[in-house]
């Protein structure tokens, strides 16, 4: 792709009152210099995406859009989740814009990396992931289950980018590939590489947030993990029906054992082995039931086909009609 194109760049937020003006002037400046390289048109726009925020984000959002040409924003009805929120703002933004880019509010992710994954589509790259090439600012906990939770998935066989989260490029034909993929339970960093078509990496320093608080704690992401593999895996299922084929065998080994003891009158009344043997089977079976019941609740909340989100606002495609009537 040689000729200029129309870029967006969504960026989900969550009460981010904090992070959102040095935000806002830094995704301005690196959209100032693709336009001022022709790379991209001057139409190319960032779009907020205010998921359901308590604060004065979204009218922060309407502010800068009226004030700086390149600032829109979708306003959703409620708080959706941070994956909601991210197709939310691609669902708008792909109707007009040629590539799309997706960026945390926090400003970890290196925004100068979006200038390298423009050159990678430039040059025809439909999907651009940008993975960190360290975890330095991690903590020793979040650094280790991280790498057990990529190790994990792949041992089930779902194919993710290491060490990439949800900051990518894509193009507005992969946008409506993933837009047709129709999962309520989402897990975008997992539906992204099943796309396809021609990929590439982009390598960068994550830093640490420059104001606020995560709006990610162990429990969502906690959460997400276990959504991501009960997402893409049936794995766990089959690891249950091993576990009780391992018990049964483990049951009959006993008893066998108490039999030959039985013959060589070494009875002994065994109340604490038993009451053992009870409480482990009974936590085991608790674990199995409760495994079986992810999958049968994310059955129960696909087949109600609710809507994955819903707008209340939409700046960007009011501006976008404007512009098109004025030309």
């Amino acid at each position: 792709m040689t000729e200029a194109f129309k870029l967006g760049i969504v960026v989900p937020c969550y009460n981010e009152e904090e992070v959102l003006p040095e935000t806002t002037k830094e995704l301005t400046e690196i959209i100032e210099q693709l336009v001022n390289t022709q790379k991209i048109t001057n139409d190319s726009k960032i779009i907020f995406v205010d998921d359901g925020s308590k604060d004065k984000t979204w009218e922060m959002i309407d502010g800068y859009s009226q004030s700086n040409n390149f600032v829109s924003g979708v306003k959703l009805s409620r708080n959706f989740g941070h994956q909601g929120a991210l197709l939310a703002g691609v669902t708008s933004a792909s109707k007009s814009c040629d590539a799309v880019v997706t960026i945390d509010a926090d400003l970890q992710d290196d925004v100068n990396a979006i200038i390298k994954m423009v050159d990678e589509f430039i040059d025809g790259a439909e999907v651009v992931y940008g993975v960190r090439n360290n975890r330095d600012t991690d903590s020793a906990f979040k650094r280790n289950t991280a790498e057990s939770f990529y190790k994990f998935m792949e041992i089930l066989g779902v194919k993710l980018v290491p060490d990439s989260a949800d900051f990518r490029l894509m193009s507005k034909r992969a946008c409506e590939v993933l837009l047709s993929y129709k999962e309520t339970n989402l897990f975008l960093r997992g539906i992204v590489p099943m796309v396809g078509f021609k990929s590439a990496k982009v390598y960068y320093a994550r830093k640490e947030r420059f104001a606020g608080t995560s709006k990610y704690p162990l429990r969502k992401m906690l959460r997400l993990a276990i959504n991501g593999i009960t997402s893409f895996s049936i794995v766990p299922i089959k690891m249950i029906m091993g576990l009780g084929f391992l018990i049964v065998l483990v049951s009959i080994a006993l008893l066998i054992y108490t039999i030959v003891q039985k013959i060589h009158g070494n009875v002994v009344t065994g109340w604490s082995s038993m009451m053992i043997s009870i409480w482990a089977l009974g936590g085991v079976q608790l674990i199995c039931i409760s495994v079986i019941g992810e999958y049968v609740g994310k059955i129960f909340s696909e087949v109600k086909h609710r809507p994955r989100f819903t707008i209340e606002r939409d700046i960007y495609t009011e501006k976008t009609l404007k512009e098109n009537k004025t030309r």
